[in-house]
C-alpha cells in the first residue's frame, strides 16, 4: 500500500521530511509545497511544487489538484497561520480520500488565539501566567501590586517570538504597547487582529523559573498517547536552539490532562515553566514544532508512529518510542543545493 504524504508550508523543515522518508521505507513519496520556489525543503522532497500564498483564493483548489494527481494519503501542515484556513476545509479535502492530520476548528481557534489558550488552560485547572488583554486593567493591577515587572508583551495572534517584548517599567510598557499596535496593523497578523484591535496585544507576567518545551502525542482520534519534555538551554528566532531531554512524572500527568481535554490530533508543540515545583503552561501549538527534532533524536520517533497508523499497522508505541533523559542536542545551519 502506497502512502504518499503532503507537507504544506514546508519551508526549512528538511529534517521532518527526512524523518518521514526514513519511516516510509520506500512505501510512499514525500511531497512538499511552499509559496517560495526556492524553499529549502525542496531539496529533501521526492516531489516539490510551488503554490500560491496561503491567503490566495486559489490556494485550497491548488492543493486539491496536487492531492488528486499524486494520490496523497495524508496532509500535514507546518505553519500556524495556515491551520485556521485548512481546518475549515478539512471535511472537504477528506472527501478526496486524504487524511488531513489537523485538529478541528475548535482546537485551532483555542490554540491560535493566545487569550483563548490562557482561558482553556485555566478551565482545566492548570497554572498559567497572569495574562491581560485590557491594557488599562493591566496598568491598574501593576499600580496595585497585583502584577509586577518585568512583564511580557506579545501579539494575541502570532507565531514564534514575533513581536515579543519584555518591559521593565510603566514608561517602557506604554511605549512598547503603542509601537506594538502600529506594527500589528502592518504585519501578517493584521487580519486576525482586526476584529478586536483594542484587545490584540497580551500583557503577561514574566515567570522566573526553568523553561521547557514539549510534544504531546495524541492518536488520530484525539486520544492521549504520550508526551516528551525538553529543558531549553538556548533559543534563536523563536525556536529552541539547544535543549536537553527530560523525563518528569508530574509533567506527564499535566500532559495527559491537556491531551485528553483538548483532543488535538497528532503531535502538539508547547511551552511550560517550572516555578518552585509548580508547572505553568504558556502556549500550545497543534502541529510539529521547531523543537520536535529534539524529541525525535532523544528516542521519540513520532514520524514512524504516524506512518504505522496511516498504514493501519498495530498501535504499539513502544516499537518506535524509547525516549531517553539527559541527552543534549544543538541545531546548526546547513546549506542545501536546489534545482534552478
Amino acid at each position: 500500500m502506497e502512502c504518499n504524504i503532503l507537507f504544506t508550508c514546508a519551508g526549512k523543515r528538511n529534517y521532518l521530511l527526512r524523518y518521514f522518508k526514513e519511516a516510509l521505507k520506500g512505501k510512499g513519496k514525500i511531497i512538499a509545497v511552499d509559496n517560495h520556489k526556492y524553499a529549502a525543503a525542496s531539496a529533501d522532497a521526492d516531489v516539490f511544487i510551488q503554490v500560491p500564498n496561503i491567503y490566495d483564493k486559489t490556494y485550497v483548489s491548488k492543493l486539491e489538484v496536487i492531492i488528486r494527481h499524486h494520490n496523497v494519503r495524508a496532509l500535514i501542515s507546518l505553519n500556524d497561520l495556515e491551520l485556521p484556513i485548512l481546518s475549515k476545509q478539512k471535511a472537504y479535502l477528506e472527501q478526496l480520500g486524504v487524511k488531513v492530520l489537523l485538529s478541528n476548528n475548535s482546537v485551532i481557534n483555542t490554540t491560535y488565539d493566545k487569550w483563548q489558550t490562557h482561558i482553556f488552560i485555566k478551565s482545566i485547572g492548570l497554572n498559567t501566567p497572569k495574562t491581560y488583554i485590557d491594557f488599562n486593567l493591566a496598568i491598574k493591577d501593576i499600580e496595585a501590586g497585583v502584577l509586577n515587572f518585568p512583564v511580557v508583551l506579545k501579539p494575541r495572534f502570532g507565531s514564534g517570538s514575533i513581536g515579543l517584548e519584555i518591559c521593565d517599567d510603566i514608561e517602557e510598557l506604554k511605549l512598547a504597547y503603542k509601537l506594538q499596535n502600529i506594527k500589528i496593523k502592518k504585519s501578517i497578523f493584521n487580519k486576525d487582529s482586526a476584529a478586536d484591535i483594542a484587545h490584540s496585544i497580551l500583557i503577561q507576567e514574566k515567570l522566573q523559573g526553568v523553561e521547557f518545551g514539549f510534544d504531546i502525542l495524541n492518536d488520530f482520534k484525539g486520544n492521549f498517547c504520550d508526551a516528551y519534555l525538553r529543558e531549553k538551554i538556548a533559543m534563536r528566532f523563536g525556536e529552541t536552539d539547544k535543549a536537553i531531554s527530560r523525563i518528569n512524572p508530574s509533567f506527564n500527568i499535566l500532559a495527559e490532562k491537556i491531551g485528553n481535554s483538548l483532543k488535538h490530533i497528532g503531535s502538539m508543540d508547547g511551552d511550560v515553566f517550572l516555578v518552585d515545583n509548580n508547572w505553568f503552561v504558556l502556549e500550545l501549538n497543534p502541529r510539529f514544532g521547531g523543537g520536535y527534532p529534539f524529541s525525535h533524536e532523544a528516542g521519540a520517533n513520532t514520524a514512524a508512529v504516524y506512518v504505522d497508523w496511516l498504514l493501519g499497522n498495530d498501535n504499539n508505541l513502544k516499537k518506535h518510542i524509547n525516549y531517553k533523559c539527559g541527552i543534549v542536542f544543538s541545531k546548526y545551519e546547513l546549506l542545501v543545493k536546489l534545482q534552478s
